[in-house]
């Protein structure tokens, strides 16, 4: 049993099913990461900070503690959009330049998401030299194009 004021790790899933708008069973400690003082370290220069070291998931784990009822939640909100718009660029221009520069260092610091951006800049990059080669038969739409067109003919339909 556990007595009041007691601090726990608990999974994410379950703190929010503990802190619902009808029953508050939980208060929720923020993350060191998401705390003020590491604001502020995000705001001075974001592109210096490890984000897979400090928390491998931390824009998505981020947008998932505005969900509780925290004060703070404006600032945290501002700062995942700076820092994700802040370290964009470096991570879109390194990964149109990986033939030309070891990216490892830098691949090495970022969160799952900006891996995964990193990755697709590296496909389209790699997509595009192999048709502009003639290597790639035909150019075709992405499914997130043509599932957009779809998406648009039936809200015509209706």
């Amino acid at each position: 049993s556990f007595t009041q004021g007691s601090k726990l790790e608990i999974p994410l899933w379950l703190a929010k099913g503990m802190c619902d708008s009808k029953r508050r069973i939980i208060s929720v400690e923020l993350p060191k990461i998401y705390k003020e003082a590491w604001r502020t370290v995000f705001s001075a220069d974001a592109n210096v900070v490890d984000l897979h070291k400090m928390g491998p998931y931390y824009f998505g784990f981020g947008s998932q503690l505005l969900n509780f009822d925290n004060p703070e939640n404006p600032e945290i909100a501002q700062t995942l959009l700076q820092t994700f718009i802040s370290r964009f660029r470096r991570i879109m221009d390194s990964s149109q330049n990986a033939y030309n520069e070891d990216t490892s260092a830098l691949v090495a610091r970022l969160d799952e998401l900006e891996r995964a951006l990193f990755r697709a800049g590296q496909k389209g990059l790699n997509d595009f030299q192999c048709w502009e080669k003639g290597q790639a038969s035909q150019i075709t739409a992405s499914s997130l194009v043509q599932n957009y067109g779809k998406r648009k003919f039936t809200d015509m339909d209706g």
